[in-house]
């Protein structure tokens, strides 16, 4: 700690007590440069006097790990992941870190999106849709060489249309064999992003399978808040897990446009720094018989270190 705390400095002991406690809490990806002098030391990427991109996104991982203790990655979504990636990102973290991991849209697409990525895939069928060969093969292959590194699984279905599924029931039937068909001995979680897929069906097919259902704080989504008020929605005994992405109404973009590059806070989300709080207060007492992983992005408030810090304090107020 220099002369003058920073960010870093009040978040690493707040951090380090909620670990010991079971309470994983982190950010949503780990790269931006908006943090810079507050979790990331300037002068370190500095190259011949200028800042260099390219240096912090290979390293800075390093130095987040200095503070947290567990990160979602969501780059895992875009394209599958390879052992060297991994090992390379493993190599950077101390032993007690764990990496969530988005599973690959190739895996929880129904159609793909009309995006560049997709090519001239975009608007077609996709036959990988919860293939759990594919998963096993193409996702877990990899992940095996970190295994130990490994908090949670994350399958997140973006909004389906009534062209992918009728009801929510039909996906529900689906996900159901799916899950069946997974390797045990992982931690698996389910985001979802159709409202009316919340259903006492839904939280008891993820029971079934022990699946944390992942409460999303999203742009149309009943709030984090809300999804823990619902009966049912605690699917596994050894773990709950939330993201905080957009404030409900606030679509992605406009988030974009008025937070970026991230730096402070610019609006402040009451519901969801209680949400986070209030899971973080059940699960301490429970001490490693259930975890949390609790991950907050930029766009909620505009800057996930601050929101989370205040989650932390409002958490501890409430002992």
């Amino acid at each position: 700690m220099g002369l003058f705390p920073t960010l870093a400095d009040e978040l690493r002991p707040e951090v380090e007590v909620a670990a010991e406690a079971g309470v994983y809490v982190g950010t949503s990806s780990w790269k931006y440069p908006g943090w810079l002098g507050m979790i990331y030391e300037a002068d370190r990427y500095i190259v011949r006097g200028r800042y260099a991109e390219t240096k912090f996104e290979r390293e800075s991982l390093r130095e987040y790990a200095s503070v947290f203790r567990t990160v979602c990655v969501d780059a895992a979504y875009y394209r599958f992941p390879t052992r060297e990636g991994l090992e390379a990102l493993a190599m950077q973290v101390p032993e007690s870190f764990r990496f969530t991991f988005k599973v690959t849209s190739e895996i929880t697409v129904k159609r793909f999106p009309r995006l560049p990525r997709y090519g001239e895939r975009g608007g077609k069928e996709n036959r990988g849709f919860l293939d759990a060969g594919l998963f096993t093969e193409a996702f877990l292959g990899p992940c095996e060489a970190i295994r130990d590194r490994v908090g949670m699984l994350m399958f997140e279905f973006s909004a389906f249309h009534a062209g992918d599924f009728a009801r929510g029931r039909d996906f529900v039937r689906e996900l159901d064999g799916f899950l069946g068909r997974l390797p045990r001995g992982w931690r698996y979680g389910v985001e979802i992003r159709n409202r009316s897929f919340l259903h006492p069906e839904y939280f008891a097919v993820l029971r079934a399978h022990g699946v944390t259902h992942v409460c999303n704080q999203w742009t149309e989504m009943p709030t984090v808040e809300e999804q823990m008020g619902m009966e049912g929605w605690e699917t596994s005994d050894e773990a709950v897990a939330a993201r905080f992405l957009l404030t409900p109404g606030r679509g992605y973009e406009t988030a974009v446009a008025a937070f970026s590059p991230y730096r402070e806070t610019r609006v402040v989300d009451d519901g969801a720094r209680r949400a986070g709080a209030e899971m973080i207060r059940r699960t301490v007492p429970l001490r490693r018989t259930r975890t949390a992983w609790i991950y907050v992005n930029n766009r909620l408030e505009g800057n996930a270190l601050q929101t989370i810090r205040a989650m932390l304090a409002a958490a501890r107020a409430m002992r």
